[in-house]
């Protein structure tokens, strides 16, 4: 489902940088207010079950992470761990059997104002693309280089968009993001966490999660190091996105590093962007994984509230 929408109380400026208009905030922090829940309910008794949430904002140079409060309705302990790629994960493990069950996170943050654009690159075109054939930058960044089977495009659309090597990795990246914007229509309950790339090409239609999944690809395949981003968009700008989390990629670029493209908002991850975690695909980031032992029927249902002020 979509985030709420929710109004910012800032004044954004309007910019001009290469033809594209982007709205930056004025230069103060902003504190986010996000609400996590999810309920659970099964037709027959859960004997035993396992979940673990992805759902932690990440700390980082922008992200000045706050705290977190994490409940369960059946009081089980909750366990804070970290991922194989050095995220926050929350472990649940209830004692009892029960047949319903929910759990609800607040977190609190203050975000730095992000302008995409603030690099400087030191590379010529011809530089950076010599760099990115190279065997040790191959290397480096294999993780983020191979196909995985949500990144996989069918053999006969490999083709459907090849960078320009006339004009530089970003401006070629900034092309991508505009191409997968227009070739996939947003549309929610069309595509589940399973659907692969050569139905979302032939259907046009899908979430963030499909955007992400083909920018991947493609960046990928004309040899750009590219990960598959999960977190909050904070929607007060019109902004599209689906389900409890959104999606968007970072691709990386010699001497600049490694920037965010939101595909499915046709523009470059910034202050409203918060950041989860990051992998090869979905699989890496889902915001929840779990074993249950019951049987029959069962009924999950996630919202997310993402909220900010300016910082006094």
């Amino acid at each position: 489902m979509r985030l709420p929408d929710s109004p910012m109380v800032h004044v954004p400026q309007l910019i001009h940088f290469n033809k594209i208009e982007v709205y930056l905030p004025e230069n103060m922090p902003l504190e986010y207010a996000i609400t996590y829940t999810a309920e659970n309910s099964y037709e027959n008794w859960v004997h035993d079950a396992h979940w673990q949430f992805l759902i932690t904002p990440q700390q980082n140079s922008n992200q000045d992470f706050v705290g977190v409060e994490f409940k369960n309705s059946l009081n089980a302990v909750n366990e804070f761990s970290v991922n194989g790629y050095g995220f926050s994960t929350i472990r649940v493990h209830p004692k009892q059997k029960f047949k319903e069950i929910s759990f609800e996170a607040h977190f609190k943050l203050v975000k730095k104002e992000v302008n995409p654009f603030d690099f400087i690159s030191e590379d010529t075109i011809q530089e950076a693309y010599d760099k990115i054939n190279t065997l040790t930058f191959k290397v480096d960044y294999e993780a983020f280089l191979r196909k995985t089977p949500f990144t996989t495009l069918p053999n006969n659309k490999e083709d459907i968009f090849d960078f320009d090597k006339n004009i530089s990795i970003f401006d070629n990246l900034q092309a991508l993001n505009a191409f997968t914007y227009t070739h996939i229509y947003f549309k929610t309950d069309v595509t589940d966490v399973n659907t692969l790339l050569d139905e979302i090409i032939e259907k046009r239609h899908g979430v963030c999660q499909d955007f992400t999944h083909l920018f991947c690809a493609l960046a990928r395949k004309n040899g750009i190091p590219t990960r598959y981003v999960s977190g909050y968009l904070h929607q007060g700008n019109g902004f599209f996105g689906d389900s409890a989390m959104h999606a968007w990629a970072e691709s990386y670029m010699p001497r600049i590093g490694w920037i965010g493209f939101d595909p499915t908002n046709n523009l470059l991850a910034n202050t409203n962007h918060i950041k989860v975690a990051h992998g090869k695909d979905y699989s890496d980031c889902s915001p929840l994984i779990g074993v249950v032992y019951t049987t029959g029927r069962n009924k999950t249902s996630h919202t997310v509230q993402v909220s900010s002020q300016q910082q006094q």
